[in-house]
């Protein structure tokens, strides 16, 4: 098998100084690159053959153009180097050995460093779709993921299971948070399969601010987790289970009400009251069908009304497409993780959340440009540019690995 060259050209350019793979490379740049792998302490004491820099673009690329070999994800970079003509001693395509040893060393950190720098929400006030008068409409939710089947992963993961016996695969746990009107994920926490989406929702936190309207589904509530997502200045929006004890306090003009939570130990003496605010609707032929039940800081029927809440809460539904557009088309359906270990399970999901965030900062502009919604542009078609805009893509097998097999060990 062949060598990478060196790392040098005769003129002493570093060869990470020619590394470009189009929209990736100008969402992170080389020098944010190089100062997140300074920070996370990843920067070489000597000449590598595979310099920090590359793998953080090579593990971009790797997810990019998932289920492709290592080596061929490898000559993409090397034959997307710029004036390749003049550099002189060339891209030798590196074994697949010396690239698992190279995404060791960097680890996942880098990539999680980089995602905390970069990964924002993207809407502007002209954006449309994204806001609901002053708030900016984000979501939180929870997926998971296929992991290659080995023991490191199996021990740290687990497995789901049935009455049929256990899952075919252990399976990674990530709760997001998502801006509704441009699906960029701007927080993420991942864990064993075993976390709740409440206890990593809790990691994201951080990551609210006054302005925005957290939207989020009936299995997050709880007095716990909805006081501190509460305090960090943002508004909610969260549907309860319809078995929920909210005791009517005021009926309210627009058809809601107000009430009151609290903690478990306060419940029964209804000591120490939260207030909320409670529309209840009912979605179905003939008032036949589901009943909602959302409960929300915004106590104002005037500055929020219920109808318009109503429609808002299904705006949570576009962090499940956000999902969608990174398991199924991305990454793409029934495909396994390749990572055998879970520094390289966490290393690989940073991953495919940047290289996402990238091609959707890139079609928001775009939305701009043409002042439309950002969900009028297509997803899969944005991606097959962005693969496009890469050298030599010709390069790879039309077929893609299928589930369960293991095109590359690391």
């Amino acid at each position: 098998m062949a060598r990478v060259g060196r790392a040098e050209s005769p003129a002493g350019e570093r060869l990470s100084d020619r590394i470009a793979i189009g929209v990736l490379t100008r969402a992170f740049p080389p020098e944010l690159v190089d100062e997140v792998i300074a920070e996370c302490g990843r920067a070489e004491q000597r000449s590598r053959l595979l310099p920090a820099r590359v793998v953080v673009y090579f593990v971009l690329a790797m997810c990019l153009f998932f289920g492709q070999p290592y080596e061929e994800v490898a000559r993409l970079l090397g034959e997307g180097l710029q004036g390749g003509r003049r550099w002189r001693q060339g891209w030798r395509v590196p074994t697949t050995a010396a690239i698992g040893r190279a995404r060791e060393r960097l680890g996942a950190e880098p990539l999680k460093v980089l995602f905390a720098r970069v990964c924002r929400p993207v809407a502007v006030p002209g954006t449309s779709g994204a806001w609901y008068r002053r708030w900016r409409l984000v979501a939180v939710d929870g997926t998971t993921f296929d992991v290659a089947d080995t023991p490191a992963n199996n021990v740290f993961f687990g497995r789901p299971g049935s009455g049929r016996g256990p899952g075919a695969f252990p399976q990674a746990r990530v709760a997001a948070l998502a801006e509704c009107g441009t699906h960029a994920v701007f927080a993420t926490a991942l864990g064993p399969l075993s976390s709740s989406e409440q206890a990593l929702s809790r990691q994201l936190l951080s990551r609210l601010t006054a302005g925005m309207l957290l939207l989020a589904d009936r299995g997050f509530y709880g007095f716990e987790l909805w006081q501190a997502a509460r305090a960090t200045g943002a508004d909610l929006l969260w549907r309860v289970r319809k078995s929920a004890a909210l005791p009517v306090l005021e009926r309210l003009a627009d058809g809601s009400y107000l009430s009151a939570v609290h903690a478990e130990p306060d419940r029964k003496q209804r000591r120490n009251p939260v207030p909320v605010r409670v529309i209840e609707y009912t979605l179905g032929p003939g008032g036949g069908g589901d009943v909602y039940r959302l409960i929300t800081t915004v106590l104002d029927p005037e500055v929020a009304p219920a109808a318009d809440l109503a429609a808002l809460y299904t705006q949570r539904w576009e962090i499940e497409t956000t999902f969608d557009e990174i398991k199924t088309h991305q990454r793409g359906p029934k495909l396994v993780l390749r990572s055998k270990y879970p520094w390289g399970v966490e290393q690989e999901i940073y991953g495919f959340l940047l290289v996402h965030h990238a091609i959707r900062q890139l079609m928001h502009q775009a939305a701009l440009d043409h002042e439309v919604d950002p969900d009028r542009i297509s997803f899969t078609r944005s991606l097959r540019i962005v693969r496009r805009q890469v050298p030599a893509q010709a390069a790879f097998s039309p077929r893609p690995a299928r589930r369960g097999t293991d095109p590359h060990p690391g």
